[in-house]
């Protein structure tokens, strides 16, 4: 079983310039590292940096590096923590990030099991949302999250990467492993740099 949402694709197998960053859950409950989400998403910023160099006496150039600084880190740190929530914890399935490096953009995947009784809900935002003015949703996400006294998932993350961003979002589930099944799903990111 495959499914595409949104704008999938693979990215280009002959990227040049790629990391990696793998997360077994046998070894550590994975929700017990939440805070390596913040520490690997600081890293993947901090090593893209090298590709984009300021210059001090260009106020320009340093403005960039900035924002693409912050736009990764703040992208990479999203994924891996909706990629760690949504885990399936039965599965011995790893999470792993991936950030490729292209002339004018980034692609981020991110790859996770999920929980077979999620799968449809997931799947039901996700046609909501890749079938949306992200701007529109994005307040009327609001507003639902500020009535909900015990919510436990804004559902801002993938909106803040579309309407700040200006990213493009797809995401393929695909059965990895049969008997017991395994159903994992990537999430792909495009930033346009």
């Amino acid at each position: 079983m495959t499914q595409i949402f949104g704008d999938y694709c693979e990215g280009e197998p002959n990227s040049p310039e790629f990391l990696i960053i793998g997360f077994s859950p046998s070894s550590v409950p994975l929700k017990q590292r939440w805070r390596n989400n913040g520490l690997s998403a600081d890293f993947m910023a901090d090593y893209l940096t090298t590709f984009f160099l300021g210059n001090e006496e260009n106020p320009a150039s340093m403005r960039r590096q900035a924002e693409i600084k912050s736009a990764v880190g703040f992208v990479a740190n999203e994924l891996l923590e909706n990629a760690m929530k949504f885990t399936d914890e039965r599965s011995a399935f790893p999470i792993s990030i991936q950030l490729q490096l292209h002339p004018n953009y980034l692609m981020f995947f991110t790859t996770n099991s999920v929980e077979p009784e999620r799968i449809a809900s997931f799947q039901t935002y996700l046609e909501e949302l890749t079938s949306c003015d992200p701007e529109d949703m994005y307040v009327r996400q609001l507003e639902k999250n500020a009535l909900e006294e015990n919510g436990t998932s804004s559902r801002l993350g993938y909106l803040t990467m579309m309407s700040d961003y200006m990213a493009r979002l797809g995401w393929k589930f695909e059965t990895v492993q049969k008997d017991p099944e395994v159903i994992a799903v990537t999430t792909m990111v495009q930033l346009p740099v």
